[in-house]
């Protein structure tokens, strides 16, 4: 359940608990143990030592709040989390807590297990979000609506290719999200400067069974001052941000009231306001895009702490914590919210065929511009033929006249086009392109992205 007042608003779904504080000290304590472990087999420690430091592991034996306020006698606290382990094992086992590593051994492998959790979960969300979008591709292939550039009326489109449009980012972003987890997401483990030192000629095979029993990649080198691993993170919780954006943004719009293409139908409450009864806000669209504007911020933030000085850095490492956990937190609610949003989404197709017909078939004037530069074999050119339809249009809203009437009596364009003709180059369905095949595609795309 949201503690904060705000939370559940933008930090909504499954990934807020899952970068919570005592997520965080879990994952801290999986990499003691796991360390423990490996160290054993390999022969760094006795088995028996490693065994008793594994039973310790456990978040909820330990107060985060203690650990918070000793933390800044060092500046983590990953120290004093080591040194609450380390009081609550056997007197044989303390020797061998924390063994070979540095805070940020453990710090920066916690990221990468939360970061691994998080995504994860919200990998999840999105998936469900492409299955809709999927859908509403397939569903409304030949659902007829104005194309819209600049905020303006365009040539027409269909609803599915829209769809297909917002399911092409969405899949892109798993695509990013599953390299991620399969090939970047690697174990820390240098000890104080990257040399493993302290583990004599034992550093790199404990290496390998700690990023093995952690399930984590194992790096070629430790990444104390490397951080292209959270710049990678960040670029792919941004671009996911950005996929959820565009939807939501697009969603909005077509939800305004003079346009009302679209609308959310959540439960009774939702989309209401405080003080205009008629009101019928698109809610969780809202949200989502509310929760996926933070990401810009927060991967800029993180980008520019990249410099870390020499072997271990003063600061920057320092500066990644919160907004990584800000940029997974805001990043799965903004996907927890689209997912929300796109199962309430109502389309109306009457309405979006009226809006489309609501400028007398003006969206259309570049279809008979290029017809009549082919029905002319080229006499007429097609600047000319631009700008023979550009004044017919500006006649028609004038005069409030249909534009099939003025086009069909402008000699220059009757002389090649008759009055059937010009009808059928009016008809949104006729102006299609490729949209058919591109929403194929699309669906081929999701397809093979499983």
């Amino acid at each position: 359940m949201s503690e904060g007042l705000f939370d559940g608003v933008l930090a909504a779904g499954p990934v807020a608990e899952l970068v919570a504080d005592r997520a965080w000290v879990q994952a801290m304590l999986d990499f003691e143990a796991a360390l423990a472990l490996a160290s054993a087999a390999v022969g760094e420690i006795p088995a028996e030592a490693a065994a008793a430091i594994e039973r310790c592991c456990h978040a909820e034996q330990y107060d985060i709040a203690e650990l918070g306020a000793a933390a800044v006698g060092i500046g983590n606290p990953a120290g004093p989390l080591a040194r609450a382990l380390t009081a609550r094992v056997t007197p044989e086992a303390a020797a061998y807590v924390h063994l070979g590593a540095t805070s940020q051994d453990v710090l920066d492998t916690a990221a990468m297990l939360v970061t691994a959790r998080a995504l994860t979960a919200l990998r999840a969300d999105l998936h469900a979000c492409a299955d809709r979008l999927a859908q509403l591709a397939e569903e409304h292939a030949g659902t007829v609506l104005a194309g819209r550039s600049l905020l303006q009326q365009a040539p027409p489109v269909t609803f599915g290719l829209t769809a297909a449009g917002w399911l092409s980012g969405v899949v892109a972003a798993l695509d990013r999200i599953d390299t991620l987890l399969r090939d970047r997401l690697a174990v820390q483990f240098g000890g104080a400067v990257g040399t493993l030192a302290a583990l004599r000629g034992n550093g790199i095979p404990v290496l390998s069974e700690l990023a093995h029993r952690l399930g984590l990649a194992e790096p070629v080198l430790p990444w104390h001052t490397e951080r292209s691993r959270i710049a990678e993170v960040a670029g792919v919780l941004g671009q996911t941000s950005g996929a959820v954006a565009k939807i939501a943004r697009d969603v909005t719009l077509l939800a305004q009231t003079e346009i009302a293409e679209v609308c959310e139908q959540g439960p009774p409450g939702s989309g209401g306001s405080s003080t205009m009864p008629h009101k019928r806000n698109p809610v969780a669209a809202v949200l989502a895009a509310g929760s996926a504007a933070q990401a810009p911020g927060l991967v800029a933030t993180l980008l520019g702490a990249a410099a870390h000085e020499h072997q271990r850095a003063a600061g920057s490492w320092h500066a990644e914590w919160r907004p990584l956990i800000e940029l997974l937190r805001s990043t799965g609610s903004a996907v927890h919210w689209l997912r929300v949003c796109l199962d309430r989404l109502q389309i109306d197709a009457q309405r979006m065929r009226a809006n489309l017909d609501s400028t007398g078939g003006q969206l259309l004037a570049e279809h008979v511009a290029i017809e009549l530069v082919s029905a002319s074999h080229g006499a007429v050119g097609r600047q000319e033929a631009g700008d023979l339809v550009a004044e017919c249009c500006l006649q028609a809203e004038a005069t409030a006249t249909d534009l099939a009437d003025v086009l069909a009596t402008t000699p220059a364009i009757a002389k090649f086009l008759s009055r059937n003709r010009i009808g059928e180059l009016l008809e949104p369905a006729g102006y299609l392109g490729s949209t058919e095949e591109f929403i194929r595609r699309a669906l081929h795309d999701r397809q093979s992205s499983l």
